[in-house]
């Protein structure tokens, strides 16, 4: 497994980030992230009238000494909320010159940065088969991000990944923040129940989805002989010819435009990615126009 290119430069960039949730919050209080409901922060949000048994510390004395009526202050609450980051390790994403996995696992370290930045708890999960292996148990701090990220490059990315068959039996927390599969979906198996458990767990839900250059603009010519990374018994042969790489083309854009439009009806977002962008731009760039971050 390639190492993680993550520098401290970048890193620093990073900090000037922060993750924007869209859902309402419900995680534990002291992280960053501003909740609908009313807490104890320091940010004003609204008056409402005050009620026998309220704490009479939030009682706004200067509106008494205009309005003769007892007002309470009411501040916004922040929450710490809890990112799973799930990254498909299956032997397809190990396809292809700029390597899809060494690009999941930066892209990995980079959203588990901006969360512990955040003060936010992190997890870092390997799809192997029909299993959700944790690779870090919940980080928070960069003493501990630090402590921890290197064991990404230990995940070994072989067999399959039936996404959806991993996760449904898995721990994914309700309500308490973001939910990240990075994996390349070209399988024939279903994702769609796993965006859908996540979903109805109220959890934010993106999805990322990597692929290489070869198989974002496929340069193959002539009698070609292909096999399924997954499944050896599987194969192509074919002479590949412009009717050829245009019906691949459009199988290509049906697949992508599927998970895109699957991730959107369930309130999520969806990134498509490069085996061979650079990281900065992924972040800075893709990741900033969805929304994701800010």
């Amino acid at each position: 497994m390639s190492e993680i290119i993550v520098d401290e430069a970048f890193l620093q960039q990073l900090e000037l980030l922060q993750t924007l949730l869209k859902n309402n919050v419900a995680g534990r209080y002291g992280g960053n992230h501003q909740s609908k409901t009313y807490g104890s922060s320091c940010e004003f949000a609204d008056y409402r009238d005050y009620i026998p048994g309220d704490d009479i510390t939030k009682i706004d004395w200067n509106a008494f000494a205009r309005f003769e009526k007892l007002y309470l202050k009411l501040y916004l609450d922040e929450r710490q909320v809890h990112t799973r980051i799930y990254i498909d390790a299956s032997r397809s994403m190990a396809y292809g010159k700029g390597k899809k996995d060494a690009q999941a696992i930066r892209i990995a370290a980079a959203l588990a940065y901006l969360s512990v930045c955040e003060m936010d708890r992190v997890s870092i999960y390997a799809l192997h088969g029909d299993k959700v292996e944790e690779v870090i148990p919940p980080m928070l701090g960069k003493d501990s991000y630090l402590d921890n990220i290197g064991k990404l490059n230990d995940i070994e990315f072989d067999g399959d990944c039936r996404i959806s068959d991993a996760i449904a039996y898995s721990e994914v927390g309700y309500g308490d923040g973001m939910s990240i599969i990075i994996s390349d979906f070209l399988t024939d198996n279903d994702y769609f129940a796993a965006l859908d458990r996540f979903s109805g767990k109220k959890r934010d839900l993106v999805c990322v989805q990597v692929l290489a250059e070869e198989e974002l603009r496929p340069k193959a010519r002539g009698k070609m002989h292909f096999y399924d990374s997954e499944d050896s018994e599987r194969f192509y042969r074919k002479n590949i010819n412009k009717e050829i790489i245009r019906a691949y083309s459009l199988a290509l854009e049906y697949a992508t435009g599927r998970l895109r439009d699957g991730c959107f009806s369930r309130g999520g977002s969806y990134v498509l990615v490069s085996s061979a962008d650079k990281l900065s731009d992924i972040i800075f760039d893709k990741f900033v126009a969805v929304g994701v971050i800010k």
